[in-house]
């Protein structure tokens, strides 16, 4: 009897964690999971504190792709009908065909495994005011904004569209030539700089083609025209680009819900996830990798795993520095030059906030409807604010409490990361007060999050990827996915279509990694891929 083949899974996030279920579906190979943290997710990880769970970032559950729509709804079942009128449509349509989803699914109130159908609202805090995200040309917006600057928006664009960059070397000419260079300053400049740390005009467009590409002021018109008559209210939304998206899938307890849940079937199903394990080694013999040298963080003892294959999510600067013999050095001064971009999440419960609008929420407050809200405020280091509220009602366990999260960008040992947590509640607080979010009198209770690599940034030595991929992809049997792991900023779905290519070139012995790279480059390829 042949003995067992086995893959090693160096991670349990959502690119990790796929790779594990779906070889565990579709073939006989085993997947060993070691995960340096505690946790399932990633980035995509549920925290609980206090009774309360919080999203890291936001995950939005949505996908072009219907294979990884139906994935999540293997796992967690969709909610029974919600909405206004208790009507939405949530058919998933997909050009000649289509799933009908079942409009009598489990209520969340009686089942914990269940996806919700949520409404996506986001805006931008700027200068005091609220205005939707992507920006509309309303009442609202020439209101806040002033009939002038409305004016200059306008014709900044115009000559935007009449003389555009010709070669876009970096984000901020990928910006001005969809936006204009008026309303790029206006409501884009600062955010994103505070995301990444230094100019937009020293980032790769390439990271601007990945994360918005299609969105546009003409795309954002279209669809604004086109959502005002059409009672196409489809969960798919096929045909709208992904920022523009009205309505998404969320899982009861946030992300860490779905990817707990995923972690379970896997070792119900065989495969083994081993926590608190880092791999700080990877053989090469003959060719192939054929072990890896991983240490138990509680015993500081260091072991030899043996495998067939190797996924790797790990950061990519790791992974070639934890390889055993001969690395070219061109190969590791890339890989040393690779930038990351870490976070700061710290969690408020208020009494409420000091902003409204006239939805409301589902408890009845007056709660803003928004699920993040993007700070455009240059005298503040806050960048982005969640409201849990809004993303489940499930994960806050008071209802008539406000359960947030302020989003801080940073570098792992500046001085925004090493401030006590004391220090960095104290520096929210007083962000919230100074900008009228809410008053320091109405702060609860608090936590701080430290996630170091949470972004692959597109600058530093990113534009010598190819000397890395010439390294790695020859050695027929490791697969680089996920975010960290290939060192692009995916969204999860894209991750978890890395994994997804990857098991399918072991089932139809590929020896090309093509496949896995081209995921979320080509404009249409998670679509086309569906």
């Amino acid at each position: 009897m042949n003995k067992q083949k086995t893959a090693i899974i160096i991670g349990a996030g959502p690119a990790g964690l796929t790779a594990s279920l779906e070889l565990l579906r579709r073939t006989e190979i085993k997947p060993i999971i070691f995960e340096a943290s505690a946790d399932n997710g990633g980035i995509s990880k549920t925290i609980k504190h206090n009774g309360n769970c919080i999203d890291i970032g936001g995950h939005r559950f949505f996908s072009k792709s219907e294979r990884i729509m139906r994935w999540w709804l293997d796992i967690l079942p969709l909610q029974g009908v919600i909405g206004e009128d208790n009507q939405l449509d949530i058919s998933y349509h997909n050009k000649s065909r289509s799933i009908e989803l079942k409009k009598e699914g489990p209520d969340p109130d009686l089942i914990d495994d269940v996806m919700l159908v949520r409404n996506r609202i986001s805006r931008i805090y700027y200068s005091g005011k609220l205005f939707n995200y992507p920006l509309s040309l309303d009442i609202t917006t020439v209101r806040n904004l002033g009939v002038a600057n409305v004016v200059k928006i306008g014709l900044s664009y115009i000559w935007s569209q009449l003389v555009p960059i010709r070669d876009e070397k970096s984000l901020e000419d990928f910006f001005i030539n969809r936006f204009g260079r008026k309303l790029y300053a206006t409501f884009f400049q600062d955010y994103t700089e505070k995301v990444w740390g230094i100019p937009c005009s020293e980032i790769s467009a390439e990271w601007g083609a990945q994360r918005i590409k299609g969105l546009s002021i003409s795309k954002t018109v279209i669809h604004a025209v086109k959502q005002r008559f059409s009672k196409d209210r489809s969960l798919g939304q096929k045909d709208v680009e992904t920022s523009l998206i009205e309505h998404f899938m969320y899982p009861k307890y946030g992300p860490g819900h779905m990817w707990d849940t995923v972690a379970r079937k896997i070792t119900e199903l065989g495969g083994e996830i081993h926590y608190n394990t880092r791999v700080e080694n990877v053989c090469i013999k003959e060719g192939l990798i054929n072990k890896v040298v991983v240490k138990d963080a509680a015993t500081g003892r260091a072991r030899d795993q043996y495998g067939n294959y190797v996924f790797s999510t790990m950061p990519v600067r790791e992974l070639i520095n934890g390889f055993e013999g001969s690395v070219p050095e061109n190969v590791k001064r890339v890989a040393n030059g690779l930038v990351y971009r870490d976070f700061i999440t710290i969690g408020l419960l208020l009494d409420n906030l000091a902003i409204s609008d006239k939805h409301g929420s589902e408890n009845g407050s007056n709660l803003v409807s928004d699920n993040w809200i993007y700070i455009q405020e240059p005298n503040v280091k806050i960048g982005r604010l969640q409201i849990f509220n809004n993303w489940s009602p499930y994960m806050v366990r008071d209802a008539k409490k406000v359960w947030i999260g302020l989003e801080y960008f940073c570098d792992e040992g500046d001085e925004l990361w090493t401030m006590s947590d004391d220090e960095i509640v104290a520096l929210a607080r007083n962000e919230l007060d100074e900008i009228h979010i809410t008053r320091d009198a109405n702060v609860l209770d608090s936590i701080v999050i430290r996630m170091p690599k949470t972004y692959p940034a597109y600058f530093g030595t990113y534009n010598e990827m190819d000397k890395i991929r010439a390294f790695v992809d020859p050695i027929e049997n490791l697969f680089l996915i996920g975010r960290n792991g290939m060192h692009k900023y995916n969204n999860q779905d894209h991750s978890m279509l890395t994994a997804i290519e990857a098991v399918e070139n072991i089932i139809n012995g590929q020896t090309s990694k093509n496949n896995i790279w081209d995921v979320n480059t080509e404009m249409e390829y998670h679509e086309d891929k569906s």
